[in-house]
């Protein structure tokens, strides 16, 4: 899966377990895995940080999504890992590409009110549906055919008339009237901010792993019977 780092270090160990006396060697097994799951809480800890830090208020669902599974005695092994439904949006954060959000469309909201995380409010579109002053769909302006969604500014939410408010930002269209523009269709722009999260993950790996490894036999030997 992508967005997944994988922890094992298994050759380091087999390399140091050569020198060492039975009773010693006895407690590697567990040693092991404690001293990866160690690595894995320290890398989620370190993932959650870098979502904070590179994107721009992510959301409660964004920074929870990034778990591990432990590593066992007998499967020395751990992942930290990004849950599917936030990794679809993640990924061009690691790979590239252009933003991406959960559903069918893309969206970019252009004068609508976003919720604390800079995010469309949830439920917004079947609310928009039932509105007698919203339009869904394609508007030929001067630039082009343009598919979102329109405030026909003409028109009350009830679906009455009223005088007309096109102003600054609006256009006007002969068979709806004065439209303003609040979500476009499609037009999601390119991702600038890179996670590096497999980088990231990896480094903490390689640079903590000595110690970690050592606490956990440290422990794994004063406690052994």
């Amino acid at each position: 899966m992508a967005g997944t780092v994988t922890i094992s270090v298994k050759s380091n160990v087999d390399q140091f377990e050569r020198s060492l006396n039975t009773f010693v060697r006895d407690q590697i097994p567990f040693a092991t895995s404690s001293a990866i799951n160690a690595l894995a809480k320290q890398v989620q800890s370190a993932e959650v940080e870098n979502l904070r830090s590179t994107l721009r208020n992510p959301s409660p669902f964004t920074l929870r999504s990034i778990r591990m599974t432990a590593a066992r005695k007998g499967a020395p092994e751990a992942t930290v890992f990004v849950q599917d439904k936030a990794e679809q949006y993640l990924l061009p954060y690691e790979y590239g590409g252009v933003h991406q959000l959960p559903g069918p469309a893309l969206f970019n909201p252009k004068d609508i009110d976003l919720n604390a995380y800079g995010q469309l409010p949830r439920g917004i579109m079947a609310r928009m549906r039932g509105r007698k002053d919203i339009y869904i769909g394609v508007v030929n302006t001067a630039k082009g055919p343009v598919n979102g969604v329109w405030q026909r500014l003409d028109i009350s939410r009830a679906g009455a008339q009223r005088k007309r408010r096109a102003g600054r930002g609006s256009l006007h269209d002969k068979h709806l009237g004065a439209l303003k523009l609040l979500i476009r269709f499609g037009d999601a722009l390119p991702v600038t901010q890179h996670l590096d999260y497999m980088k990231r993950g990896q480094q903490i790996v390689d640079r903590n792993f000595r110690k970690e490894f050592g606490r956990a036999l440290a422990r794994a030997i004063a406690t052994a019977r």
